[in-house]
């Protein structure tokens, strides 16, 4: 779970975007991540930090493992989108469409009734986000979507620009990527007093 989290801040996705990332979306060669279908059925690119490459290709071999034992035990595929399945028939068990945050068990897919591994459960990430925040005694209410808006923030405090923003959160419109823009206009509280300088 610490992984996802460390994603969620670290790239600003969204909780479902994380925990469907599939294996052919990591670049580690450009660290690049390439969040597939997300909020309003759009692609975009996002940075994969370069402070957890060994955490990913630590997780991409576990993964391995699983994938491997999943072939032999004849229940290795996962879940493609209807047409995808249908133009991609083998998709669904080749390395590259795996979930990279798979669940530990099996389960039954309801539509399809076949047994394989579904991706991690989000209630799982969430319940994990709730109790760090709790142990680091933070009293806000505190879920997955707080990293994101962290992300955001510390992007724009950074110096980057609203549009590269904009680009990285997948947000359609600029108005919606503005909400963040309070950070930048801090008034008194953000001037530092000579005094606490000396």
């Amino acid at each position: 779970m610490g992984l996802i989290v460390r994603l969620l801040y670290g790239t600003g996705m969204r909780l479902m975007e994380a925990v469907r990332l599939r294996v052919k979306d990591v670049e580690f060669t450009r660290q690049e991540i390439i969040v597939r279908d997300g909020k309003g059925g759009k692609d975009r690119i996002t940075m994969l930090p370069g402070s957890l490459l060994e955490a990913m290709q630590r997780q991409l071999a576990i993964r391995r493992e699983w994938h491997d034992e999943d072939i032999r035990a004849g229940k290795a595929g996962v879940w493609l989108p209807d047409a995808l399945a249908v133009k991609y028939p083998n998709a669904p068990r080749e390395w590259g469409w795996q979930y990279i945050f798979a669940a530990r068990k099996y389960s039954i897919d309801p539509r399809s009734q076949v047994e394989r591994r579904h991706h991690v459960d989000e209630k799982q990430v969430q319940r994990y986000v709730k109790k760090a925040a709790l142990t680091a005694g933070i009293v806000k209410p505190t879920s997955p979507h707080t990293l994101r808006h962290s992300f955001a923030t510390h992007i724009l405090q950074a110096g980057y620009d609203i549009r590269t923003v904009q680009g990285l959160l997948g947000h359609s419109d600029v108005s919606t990527t503005m909400i963040y823009t309070h950070v930048l206009n801090k008034g008194g509280r953000g001037v530092i007093s000579p005094l606490d300088n000396l």
